[in-house]
């Protein structure tokens, strides 16, 4: 009866992460409360996050590639910078204070809200800068190890801002940004899975069910996020960015 209780709680929320994860990023800051709200330990419940979360990527960036939204060479780079950025950033996070990252997080996001109010035509076209191949690779490369980094720091939101600078420095539409975003965080989440996976900080019963779910919400949240093109993707990036702001001003101040 305990098991169906959890089940019901965490079932539902982990199709909606995933759904919005696989659209514009941030899909941590449904996820991981469920399973906390499930009765998980902190650690337990992380470690069952990604485990799932990673179910969740493979969907959404199969979906992505097999439609075309992906610049391969891009999206691979920064996959490899975002691997080794989460190796670093979990070892990062032993010596940074999490109010001191929190309070960063505070005062960026409205930054970011407020710059995508302001400039609407923000990536809704394709307009590559003129770099060089070896200035592109090592601009993807930066942007994996860097958001690869605060993924394992912090988490919440790593697609959105993998989306974000995409965009707004590479200059990759939404949709393109989107693709290449669930390939370099499937490769933070798959390193993070991994290390959970190997100290049992995982509850392995609810894998199937939650995994079962996070695969539903990474394809049908793809599949919305691919047919209304930047559009859809740049309303949910308001949604998940208001989310975001309100989870870190709360955990800041109380």
């Amino acid at each position: 009866m305990e098991y169906l209780k959890m089940c019901l709680i965490v079932c539902p929320l982990i199709f909606l992460g995933s759904f919005v994860d696989s659209v514009a990023g941030g899909g941590g800051i449904i996820t991981l409360p469920a399973y906390l709200l499930a009765g998980l330990p902190a650690h337990t419940a992380a470690g069952t996050n990604k485990l799932v979360a990673t179910c969740g990527s493979v969907t959404a960036s199969l979906k992505y590639f097999r439609t075309g939204n992906v610049m391969v060479r891009i999206a691979l780079i920064s996959a490899l910078g975002s691997l080794l950025g989460g190796m670093a950033g979990s070892r990062l996070a032993l010596f940074i204070p999490e109010e001191t990252l929190e309070l960063i997080m505070v005062i960026a996001l409205p930054v970011v809200a407020l710059f995508l109010t302001f400039k609407r035509d923000f990536g809704m076209d394709h307009k590559p800068r003129k770099l060089s191949k070896t200035m592109e690779t090592g601009t993807a490369f930066a942007i994996g190890l860097v958001i690869g980094c605060y993924d394992g720091l912090i988490g919440p939101g790593t697609g959105t801002f993998l989306i974000l600078c995409f965009c707004g420095i590479l200059g990759l539409d939404l949709l393109i940004s989107g693709g290449c975003a669930k390939v370099s965080n499937l490769a933070s989440n798959v390193a993070s899975a991994v290390v959970y996976l190997f100290n049992g900080k995982a509850m392995y019963s609810l894998l199937l069910p939650a995994a079962i779910c996070s695969v539903a919400g990474g394809y049908f949240g793809s599949k919305f996020a691919i047919k209304g093109g930047s559009r859809r993707i740049r309303k949910v990036m308001f949604l998940v960015l208001g989310l975001l702001f309100a989870k870190m001003i709360y955990d800041y101040f109380f």
